[in-house]
């Protein structure tokens, strides 16, 4: 570990950080966490909370900074963070590194809310996450490194937040970061190639992450053991069919996997409207349908009211 790595992991809290271009000053409240490009921070400004990036990895991070400018152009975004700020700061003579300011969304673990609140929110996120990577892929973007991590659930409406950008990678280049079991040429399911369907894969691996949060082993027939992992969780069998085609890279868009999820959804509604006098367990099933619809519905009302 370089003596500037150790330097950016342990800033302790009220070092005030000041930009060398814009003299703004940053107060470090606590560590966030920390990646392979820098270290992210809990700051204050002017009262205002802020997560600050900060790295000496000047390359790494102009990319990440690229990208997030790139996300707030993309229509109806509702992934990355707001980008605030970008600086260098001098902690002595000398001694320079460079960061950014973010909005900081504060909020609660994919699967800790899913479990708290029903697993109906299931289908929520996957619509609602869907509808923002179609957005993102028609830009040219793929969001690579999906994981559970770098998601967030924030209120007012319920929504999911990106809160690291590390892995976007431009269609058609090589993923550049990765965690191997969101990753599908870790379960021999596809190439590193950044494309649509490299994105839904690790979606669908997310979900199952719900319902397996020690994860699992691939074992000897990777495909196997995911289809056997998706086929056991009974709260997903209403998009089993869809999930099983995003790890198989069947879908080329977003949008078509979306459409199936929907398709899925208003089936079991359309099943229950005919079934009224079936047994209790079959009712179950399309009452879940029925749940799903109704907070999709609500979910699509409020999110016409965020900006």
């Amino acid at each position: 570990m370089s003596q500037a790595w150790k330097k950016l992991s342990s800033i302790r809290p009220g070092t005030v950080i000041v930009g060398k271009w814009h003299q703004k000053h940053y107060t470090i409240r606590r560590r966030l966490g920390r990646g392979a490009v820098g270290t992210v921070y809990l700051c204050e400004q002017n009262g205002r909370y802020a997560a600050l990036k900060i790295s000496d990895n000047a390359a790494s991070m102009t990319v990440e900074v690229n990208v997030l400018k790139s996300l707030e152009k993309v229509q109806g975004n509702r992934l990355g963070p707001s980008l605030l700020d970008v600086d260098d700061w001098e902690a002595f003579p000398g001694d320079k590194y460079v960061f950014y300011v973010m909005e900081y969304l504060h909020g609660e673990p994919l699967t800790h809310f899913i479990n708290r609140h029903g697993h109906e929110w299931a289908g929520i996120f996957m619509v609602q996450l869907l509808d923002d990577l179609e957005q993102l892929h028609q830009a040219g973007w793929v969001l690579g490194d999906v994981k559970p991590e770098n998601m967030i659930v924030v209120s007012s409406p319920a929504k999911v937040r990106w809160i690291d950008v590390g892995g976007t990678t431009q269609i058609g280049r090589s993923i550049k970061e990765y965690t191997e079991f969101f990753d599908r040429g870790y379960w021999g399911m596809g190439s590193r190639r950044a494309e649509p369907s490299y994105d839904l894969f690790a979606l669908a691996m997310i979900f199952l992450t719900v319902y397996y949060p020690n994860r699992f082993d691939k074992g000897p027939d990777p495909k196997g053991t995911l289809f056997q992992k998706l086929h056991d969780v009974k709260a997903l069998r209403l998009y089993r069919n869809c999930l099983k085609k995003a790890l198989t890279g069947s879908y080329q868009s977003s949008a078509h996997m979306r459409n199936e999820l929907m398709a899925a959804m208003n089936n079991a509604r359309a099943r229950h409207n005919h079934t009224n006098n079936a047994s209790s367990y079959k009712n179950s099933v399309f009452k879940e349908g029925i749940g799903i619809m109704l907070l999709t519905l609500v979910y699509y009302v409020s999110s016409l009211f965020l900006p």
